[in-house]
């Protein structure tokens, strides 16, 4: 059975959050942005993809395969295109409406590739 639709819908950074974070997570947080907005700041324990590598025929990060992702990059245009490409390639897929910019506008926390607190470039 499906949590959602594939890379039909999109998901608020809470429903993201709760899907994705602690013990009892049904899905994978794949962020699809380039190295340096990774590197300054992400979601912990999110998995790094970025939209570049999927689009030229990268597969998911082992972590992810076989999971729900939910995908989310700076704002949310990336993250739906990379939602349809996986859904495309018979993965469960949504995004996350408002990327890690309403994230960290939410409260949730964002850490660097340190795993220090974190910025959204």
């Amino acid at each position: 059975m499906f949590l959602f639709r594939s890379g039909g819908d999109r998901v608020t950074v809470d429903e993201a959050r709760r899907r994705t974070q602690g013990t009892d997570a049904s899905a994978v947080l794949l962020d699809v942005r380039e190295q340096g907005e990774w590197d300054t700041g992400h979601a912990p324990g999110a998995l790094h993809a970025p939209l570049s590598r999927l689009a030229a025929g990268a597969s998911l990060p082992a972590g992810a395969q076989g999971r729900p992702v939910v995908v989310i990059c700076r704002s949310g245009n990336r993250s739906q295109r990379a939602a349809k490409l996986l859904a495309a390639r018979g993965a469960e897929a949504v995004d996350v409406k408002g990327g890690m910019q309403m994230w960290a506008a939410a409260g949730h926390p964002v850490v660097d590739k340190r795993g220090n607190d974190g910025s959204i470039a």
